[in-house]
């Protein structure tokens, strides 16, 4: 509670509200280098690499297919079919809000029903298919690198998903839903949010896959699986 902007528990309405508390300024500097990529959010490594030829790997025996995590679009999964991705785990403890790696114009959202499986290592290495299957919110992102894809994965108890440009995002039907961005009637000017500004959060311990292009970008040294991170610190690099 040290570092939260508001450190007293006891202020909270409900535990949603205490559970995704805000931090205080400046606890999580943003890289302000002109081709820094930075972290999502706090948690770890749960991997990152290649997409190759249109599969994201898992863990050791698990893969899953790019265009069925984006919600079954091809045109939508084609830019990212062969760049690169990262996969960050939330644990409970974590903090729960959710930033840009860069800066990106918003072109896209997708909500994907799906199932709600816990998202930890051990399922991670045991359910097939896992971020591919469960609830998930797709945003896609105009960036000076090209394409980027910020994907929030639901879990067990973490139905709720929220962005702040539509608020809390809640199944309607068990099927795909987009909205274009800025065609909206009620949407007139472009969503650009800067590098580390809020773009979601979770109601739970969760995660956020980032996805770019081919040859655009590459990823830190030294990060590899289960390396803890923070949001803001340097991920990789144009």
């Amino acid at each position: 509670m040290s570092i939260a902007e508001n450190p007293d528990p006891e202020s909270y309405q409900h535990f949603n509200d205490f559970f995704t508390r805000p931090l205080r300024k400046g606890e999580r500097p943003i890289d302000t280098e002109k081709d820094t990529i930075v972290c999502p959010a706090d948690g770890c490594i749960s991997q990152l690499g290649d997409i190759k030829h249109g599969r994201i790997f898992q863990a050791k025996g698990q893969e899953y297919s790019l265009q069925e995590l984006i919600g079954g679009d091809e045109a939508l999964a084609m830019p990212f079919k062969n760049g690169q991705f990262a996969t960050v785990y939330l644990s409970p403890k974590d903090y729960h809000r959710v930033h840009m790696p860069i800066a990106g114009t918003l072109t896209h959202m997708l909500h994907v029903p799906g199932d709600l499986f816990s998202v930890n290592e051990t399922t991670a290495n045991n359910v097939p298919r896992l971020f591919a299957r469960n609830e998930r919110v797709v945003c896609l992102f105009e960036t000076e690198l090209g394409p980027m894809a910020v994907i929030l994965v639901g879990a067990m108890i973490v139905a709720s998903i929220e962005t702040p440009w539509a608020g809390l995002i809640t199944p309607v039907k068990k099927q795909v839903r987009t909205w274009h961005y800025p065609s909206d009637k009620n949407a007139v000017d472009p969503i650009s949010l800067k590098k580390g500004e809020e773009m979601g959060r979770f109601k739970l311990g969760s995660t956020a896959i980032v996805l770019f292009g081919n040859d655009v970008m590459e990823w830190s040294d030294g990060l590899k699986a289960q390396s803890p991170v923070m949001m803001g610190q340097v991920m990789g690099k144009s």
